[in-house]
């Protein structure tokens, strides 16, 4: 899955590319509109990047997976581009990043993506089943070479250099001690393979009065609490959680999707603490304002 060379110490020293060997499909409904949606990852070519495909409006318009196209909206990643707009992508975004799928064209038939079980295994398994391959030019890369750091002393997160190739992250959840939720945290290193098994799994959570505020104003009202986490008193209700620390989970997992809209690998460690897809977005921005984008060396035989 990674067509990355090795150095002597087993760390990558650039990858190649990836796309899709074939067309990938999944279908669902999404939370906040309750529409039927259908999401296709075809194939596209080298440096193309993530490039969002509205099939439904005249002319196809193309929104590119890109920070400078993502606008402000409480709780998900939508991005508008000339007047098309997608919504909620941050676990399609995701699920390719965690597959170093670089390239790929995603059509969609309507803006918001399926909410599907809140997780991104859907996109994951379908992505993994239509197979994945090497193209011929190096994945450009960010490497940090200082803190950034945005946000406050209650909610940030920061970038920092490291030694290693990979990305490297730590986030810490903390609810208080008082709930069902409280505190967790998550620290390894970003590969495929974590991903699949350790990440993509997690699902979207939040609170029952959270999740009552919304039905209250008329969003959500079609979703059924066994399609995502929804935290009463007493734990997760008509649910069970898949892991124990499930939430911090799909803290990262959000944490991914958002910091692929960088358009490239990043390398260094990422430490967030209560950060959110705001806070994300915006370290990205000033990750490409002081950091120079450039590609490593090519892969040898």
């Amino acid at each position: 899955m990674n067509s990355a060379s090795i150095a002597p110490n087993g760390e990558p020293i650039a990858r190649l590319q990836q796309t899709l060997k074939a067309a990938a499909t999944v279908s669902g409904r999404g939370y906040w509109s309750g529409k039927e949606v259908t999401v296709r990852f075809l194939p596209a070519p080298d440096d193309t990047g993530v490039i969002f495909v509205r099939e439904d409006m005249d002319g196809a318009p193309q929104i590119p997976a890109l920070v400078d196209y993502r606008i402000e909206v409480p709780r998900r990643t939508n991005l508008v581009h000339q007047g098309a707009a997608v919504e909620m992508v941050e676990h399609v975004l995701a699920a390719l990043a965690g597959l170093q799928v670089d390239n790929c064209f995603v059509h969609v038939n309507s803006a918001e993506m399926p909410g599907l079980d809140g997780s991104a295994k859907e996109y994951v398994d379908q992505i993994l089943a239509a197979g994945i391959e090497p193209q011929s030019t190096p994945r450009p890369v960010l490497t940090i070479s200082e803190v950034v750091r945005v946000g406050d002393d209650e909610c940030w997160v920061e970038a920092r250099p490291s030694g290693s190739k990979r990305l490297k992250f730590k986030y810490r959840l903390d609810f208080g001690t008082e709930g069902m939720i409280g505190r967790e945290t998550l620290e390894a290193k970003l590969n495929p393979e974590f991903f699949t098994a350790e990440l993509a799994p997690a699902r979207t959570f939040l609170l029952l009065q959270e999740a009552e505020w919304l039905r209250s104003q008329g969003l959500g009202t079609h979703v059924d609490f066994s399609e995502l986490l929804v935290f009463g008193p007493e734990g997760p209700i008509d649910n069970e959680l898949r892991f124990e620390d499930e939430c911090v989970r799909h803290k990262v997992l959000d944490l991914v999707g958002d910091l692929a809209l960088a358009g490239c690998d990043i390398q260094g460690t990422v430490i967030a603490s209560r950060s959110g897809h705001r806070l994300n977005a915006e370290l990205v921005k000033q990750l490409l304002k002081e950091n120079q984008v450039a590609y490593l060396s090519r892969r040898t035989a």
